[in-house]
């Protein structure tokens, strides 16, 4: 069991804001990075934190023109008033997935239904964060993104033609289960964030989860170059769901996005969102005169009867895990992430962390 190190959120924020500011982003842009990365780790997803997010914009972002600071969000033509578009010109994925969820939001308490659809995207990291921000304030939420990059070998295929390809969805559930459910997963195995992890770690990865370069099972994260979808033709439909999306949207050919330059094609990413506002999807018609999330939770407690009582439900991991964070009163980090950390506290000029100064979480 890893032993994790209480860090002040502030203290957190503070050279997270710094690494984006030294990369040239704005403050609110540097902000929603820091705001983003604290709800991932305060959830306890460590694949897709704030080392995973400047990792990503090292690789693929405002370093090699991936991702333009201080960009500007243009909204594009549409004839339906619920239904808006936006060409991101390669902003920050996470303020440009925090502002599309919040749009999502107003649109849907005027028309039922709103959605975001964007194009020339920055990747956003974890797409479960903004579902269930808008779940715990009272919504139904969905997105899914094309992947940075292709990393998944199509079912019975042998080279990487596919994202990793989430889908997250977010219901409010509170009154029903205590924490709003939350269903969001790569559509491969693992996603490349939890191969880096197990790396950083030195663990192994699962079984049939990634092949090595010459596309054999690996379990090695060392020699892992591509993954495999999970769940065979069923994940690699999934997957693909986003691709067409994606292509409808004005997407980039996924072989060629984030990697080489490729004359007249793009190579962004896009997103999707979609809010729901409860009340629109109502009948009234429950039985013995439930309420609308009375009945969530009968549908729910049917679910789990039955000798299933003992089953977990989406979001409940993440639930707990916050719920730790709290009791703590910090966010929790290995020291293994500690030290990664400073790696950027000195590219920064920032003081480093000492995993030792901070108390050992409960």
């Amino acid at each position: 069991m890893d032993t994790f190190y209480v860090v002040p959120e502030q203290i957190h924020n503070n050279l997270v804001k710094s690494a984006y500011r030294h990369r040239g982003f704005s403050e609110t842009e540097a902000a929603y990075g820091a705001k983003f990365s604290a709800y991932a780790t305060t959830h306890g997803i460590r694949t897709h934190n704030a080392l995973k997010a400047i990792h990503l914009d090292d690789l693929f972002g405002s370093k090699v023109g991936g991702c333009v600071p201080n960009a500007t969000i243009e909204e594009r033509p549409s004839r339906f008033p619920s239904a808006k578009v936006w060409n991101a010109n390669l902003k920050l994925g996470q303020a440009t997935a925090y502002e599309a969820i919040e749009t999502c939001i107003k649109l849907a308490d005027t028309y039922g239904v709103g959605t975001v659809s964007v194009d020339n995207a920055f990747h956003y990291l974890w797409g479960g964060g903004y579902v269930l921000e808008a779940a715990t304030r009272g919504y139904i939420a969905y997105t899914n993104c094309t992947a940075a990059l292709a990393e998944v070998v199509p079912f019975k295929g042998k080279f990487p033609t596919l994202g990793t390809n989430p889908h997250s969805w977010g219901f409010p559930t509170q009154d029903a289960v205590g924490f709003p459910i939350v269903i969001d997963w790569a559509t491969s195995v693992v996603a490349m964030g939890r191969v880096q992890q197990l790396l950083r770690e030195g663990q192994p990865l699962p079984e049939n989860a990634a092949v090595d370069a010459n596309g054999k099972p690996t379990t090695d994260p060392s020699k892992a170059v591509a993954l495999i979808p999970f769940g065979a033709h069923k994940g690699y439909g999934l997957s693909l769901i986003n691709e067409i999306v994606g292509g409808f949207i004005g997407g980039s050919l996924p072989t060629i996005r984030n990697r080489a330059k490729v004359s007249g094609e793009k190579h962004s990413c896009c997103f999707y969102f979609q809010v729901i506002h409860p009340e629109a999807l109502g009948s009234g018609l429950f039985a013995k005169g439930r309420s609308q999330i009375q009945n969530v939770k009968a549908v729910i407690e049917d679910v789990l009867g039955h000798g299933n009582e003992s089953c977990m439900l989406p979001g409940q991991p993440e639930a707990a895990f916050a719920q730790r964070t709290r009791k703590n009163g910090g966010l929790l980090f290995t020291e293994k992430e500690i030290e990664a950390f400073n790696e950027y506290a000195t590219e920064c000029g920032q003081q480093k962390w000492d995993a030792h100064s901070f108390k050992v979480a409960l």
